[in-house]
């Protein structure tokens, strides 16, 4: 297969930044599409073309399916690179590149397909054995239906959109009393967010972690997990803090799991980068929850343990190469991933938009720092608020802990509110460091998570005045 000569990436932000780095090392040309919002944004300076699409909201811009591949056709670019969210597991899209004869970086859009819709994953994963959580995914959406079968399943019970993800479109229902307007409200959601009112029923796991696996396939039908990653520290089904090793996971467990992962994989014939997320209760068992059939948001921490680029290995399979290696490589160390957000906490975290007067990080070996915003840029109210991923390595757990809590407390933001002082509290907890957290346990401790922290605010101030000393701005600009 001819090797790619131009990737454009149909995205925007801190990973559009990452697959241009990755791809001028392997001397591929890139292009980047750009709204009129970002007509000045990192990720347009660092490709080596940029063509505009226009709009300003990503529906008129970075969804608009007959644009982006408009500016593929334009800038003769041979293959697309998706990011994550946006357009990555569209089927249609990964279909209509191939129509024009562009490389999508990503599965085989019949894989986006089968993983893309919970009750027939569910149902095919169910299949080649790998366990799912005990539900309902029959195709009566009858009310009376779902009376039966939650009374079978037992309360309390998760009704969940059979499309998409991210949280919407999901309610748990504690008792019968509770069951008709849970479905409803969930049932409206689904609709609003994914065009799709489809529910399921799963029996709510109490107190659960989520912990998922990466896996790789490619071409010629090999398929290999690189480790799993802990993602339990949540809000409101968002993924909040990310590590790997995962803390208390006994290998037993991790050999039962990463095997059913791979099942996962085989059984829609997977190629290039993907994850298979799994609910682990308290007393080790482990359910199917669903496959992200792209690259994810915390992939640098399996980088930063395993020492790969995972997207060099999709550029790779995407043409035609086998896996680099075809067993899965041994972990070094422990990395932890936090998400810096331009958001109000004390607001129930609302974006807090606004220009980024100031924006420095602590520069250390085992820091990566992934963004997409300069001291300059602008948080606007069409895009997500994210200022930049920070991933912290340590030889061991603690440690790895330790630095990230370093680095937080070292990292200076100055025009939007940020949630810097949560996540520094977060992963400062007696739980957290032990590893005894679950996917509620920021639900349970917000209102301790959000108490004024006076002695890092007069941190912070104090940061704020000496930076406004050094270049005539106002600190409380905020």
């Amino acid at each position: 297969m001819k090797p790619i000569q131009k990737i454009l990436i149909a995205n925007r932000g801190e990973i559009a930044v990452r697959v241009i780095r990755t791809a001028k090392k392997m001397g591929i040309k890139t292009v980047a599409v750009y709204s009129d919002p970002d007509s000045q944004s990192l990720f347009v300076l660092s490709a080596d073309e940029a063509y505009p699409l226009g709009g300003t909201d990503a529906r008129s811009s970075y969804l608009n399916v007959e644009k982006v591949i408009e500016a593929c056709l334009a800038t003769g670019a041979d293959a697309v690179h998706p990011g994550y969210g946006f357009l990555s597991e569209n089927t249609d899209f990964a279909k209509k590149l191939e129509q024009n004869g562009i490389r999508f970086i990503g599965p085989k859009s019949h894989s986006i397909e089968a993983m893309g819709d919970k009750i027939g994953s569910r149902i095919l994963v169910a299949k080649s054995g790998v366990p799912v959580v005990p539900g309902y995914e029959g195709h009566s959406q009858e009310m009376s239906v779902f009376k039966n079968e939650a009374d079978k399943i037992g309360y309390p019970v998760m009704a969940k959109a059979s499309a998409g993800g991210g949280g919407k479109g999901m309610r748990r229902i504690n008792s019968p009393e509770e069951l008709e307007s849970g479905i409803l409200s969930a049932k409206r959601e689904a609709m609003s967010a994914f065009g799709d009112d489809r529910i399921l029923l799963e029996k709510y796991i109490v107190n659960p972690r989520h912990v998922e696996f990466q896996i790789f396939g490619d071409t010629q039908g090999n398929i290999i997990h690189l480790h799993e990653r802990d993602c339990s520290l949540q809000r409101r089904h968002q993924k909040v803090v990310e590590e790997t090793p995962a803390p208390n996971f006994p290998s037993s467990l991790k050999s039962k799991m990463a095997e059913a992962a791979v099942l996962a994989g085989k059984a829609v014939q997977y190629e290039g980068a993907g994850t298979v997320e799994f609910i682990l209760g308290e007393s080790g068992e482990f359910y199917f929850l669903e496959m992200n059939t792209r690259l994810q948001v915390e992939h640098p921490v399996t980088e930063m343990t395993t020492g790969l680029d995972l997207v060099e290995w999709q550029i790779r399979v995407c043409q035609g190469e086998p896996l680099p290696i075809l067993q899965t490589p041994p972990q070094k160390g422990h990395a932890v991933e936090v998400r810096i957000y331009a958001e109000d906490p004390k607001e129930g975290f609302l974006p807090s938009i606004g220009k980024i007067h100031h924006l420095s990080f602590p520069t250390r070996e085992d820091l990566r720092i992934d963004s997409g915003v300069v001291t300059g840029s602008e948080i606007t109210m069409y895009y997500d608020p994210m200022i930049a991923k920070l991933i912290v390595w340590g030889e061991d757990r603690e440690t790895a802990i330790q630095r990230l809590i370093e680095c937080l407390s070292e990292t200076i933001v100055f025009g939007p509110k940020t949630n810097l002082q949560f996540l520094q509290k977060l992963v400062s907890t007696k739980e957290f460091f032990q590893g005894k957290v679950s996917t509620h346990y920021i639900a349970d401790h917000e209102v301790e998570l959000l108490k004024e922290n006076t002695k890092e605010e007069l941190k912070f101030a104090l940061a704020g005045l000496f930076f406004s000393s050094k270049q005539n701005v106002d600190p409380w600009i905020t």
